[in-house]
């Protein structure tokens, strides 16, 4: 039998999965595994148990949550040197990176892609020291769900995330940024940018619907400063992911992104960055790709 840490935040989503755990330790239990459960009660516990397993034989680690959720786990992981491959069993409210891969939404049957062990390596970024698994963001939209209302995210799941985006049109407040590729700079005011793993971010689904963990390059979305009235029709062009050719849009793929301030900014939180999710590194940031550097379970 092989050893499984199953690592879950009881308050992910509509908080739900605790009545599941039965099931899903079943499944991976027919899968071959022997799974300890390990309930986070603050966000530094996933590190501190990830930090315990240095130097154990670990066949393989699950985390139910959000993108958040999993984001801390690989953290922790990278930081201790833990090798292992990652089972998402999704129980956020967007759940993107999961969507991405097509892991599906049920318990059981996330639980069951882990079992079945179709392990393949992805890519991940990293920005500033600090790993992503599926978005570094800032601006416009980044935040989002690090400031929607805990309630109102799991009484209207995805719908919150678009509500909470039409709100904060009304406070654009445009950056002035260098951003900087392995070819170009690009001078420009944005209202936001993401630096895309996946193909989404903050229950927007086709941010760049070409995206590939697979590819070795991250997808570089920003949104130019233009008038209010165009930035609410450019919004629903965004949620229906046909946008990245619009003249507003700056859009590219590389390895390596920079991103700097280039002028003073009165309102500090305008530089800080999310990261899948969690309050990232404030502007000036450098934004990697590490092809192949995790293992995941996927379909």
């Amino acid at each position: 039998m092989k050893k499984l840490l199953l690592i879950y935040n009881p308050n992910s989503g509509d908080k739900s999965f605790r009545y599941d755990i039965d099931p899903c330790v079943r499944v991976l239990q027919e899968g071959g595994y022997i799974t300890t459960v390990y309930r986070t009660n603050s966000p530094e516990d996933a590190d501190k148990r990830i930090k315990e397993l240095t130097g154990e034989k670990i066949d393989a680690i699950a985390v139910s949550g959000g993108d958040g959720s999993v984001n801390r786990v690989v953290n922790a992981m990278k930081k201790y040197g833990v090798d292992a491959p990652v089972g998402i069993i999704p129980s956020g409210t967007a759940n993107d990176f999961a969507n991405y891969l097509k892991i599906p939404q049920d318990y059981g049957a996330a639980a069951g892609v882990i079992a079945r062990e179709r392990i393949t390596p992805i890519d991940i970024g990293v920005v500033n020291g600090r790993y992503f698994i599926n978005v570094c963001a800032a601006g416009l939209f980044s935040n989002i769900s690090q400031n929607i209302d805990v309630n109102f995210k799991n009484a209207f799941g995805k719908l919150a995330y678009y509500v909470k985006g039409v709100e904060q049109i009304a406070d654009l407040t445009p950056m002035k940024l260098r951003i900087s590729d392995s070819k170009d700079v690009y001078e420009e005011s944005v209202y936001f940018f993401f630096a895309l793993n996946g193909a989404g971010a903050g229950g927007f689904e086709r941010l760049s619907p070409g995206a590939s963990v697979n590819d070795g390059l991250l997808d570089f979305v920003a949104v130019k400063e233009a008038p209010i009235h165009e930035m609410a029709l450019l919004f629903f062009k965004i949620i229906g992911g046909d946008f990245l050719s619009d003249g507003r849009v700056l859009f590219f793929r590389d390895r390596r992104i920079k991103v700097e301030a280039l002028e003073d900014v009165k309102n500090q939180d305008m530089l800080e960055t999310d990261v899948d999710g969690e309050t990232g590194p404030n502007i000036p940031i450098e934004i990697k790709s590490l092809p192949g550097a995790l293992r995941v379970f996927a379909p």
